[in-house]
């Protein structure tokens, strides 16, 4: 009778969670970086603006956008977050018929309101 001994080898059976954690992480901060939101073509001939350009537009509606202020346990970079609320904002204005948006609160949990104007 032939006896085949396989040896476990501890150091491969530890590897393997490890390379995987180290899998996810990348992929959990390579979704950091990417741009999820993009312009919608209504969106495209909405411009950001402050209080000061808009003093002769007209109100048409508010935008409250939201989006992801982190993922997992990684927090997101402002600039990234804020490029993104922007882009959900001004394809809102678009929706609603204005032309610029105006940011109207401060970043707040992923949360940003923008005032709609047509000019």
């Amino acid at each position: 009778m032939l006896k085949l001994h396989i040896a476990s080898n501890p150091t491969l059976s530890l590897r393997r969670p490890i390379a995987l954690a180290l899998l996810a992480g990348a992929l959990a901060l390579s979704a950091c970086s990417s741009n999820w939101v993009q312009v919608t073509p209504e969106g495209q001939a909405v411009r950001v603006a402050t209080t000061q350009d808009i003093a002769a537009c007209t109100r048409v509606g508010t935008a409250n956008v939201n989006a992801l202020d982190n993922i997992g346990f990684v927090q997101r970079g402002a600039a990234r977050l804020q490029e993104e609320l922007i882009s959900l904002a001004r394809n809102e204005g678009g929706r609603l018929g204005g032309n610029r948006v105006v940011p109207e609160s401060t970043i707040e949990d992923g949360r940003q309101t923008f005032g709609v104007f047509r000019c």
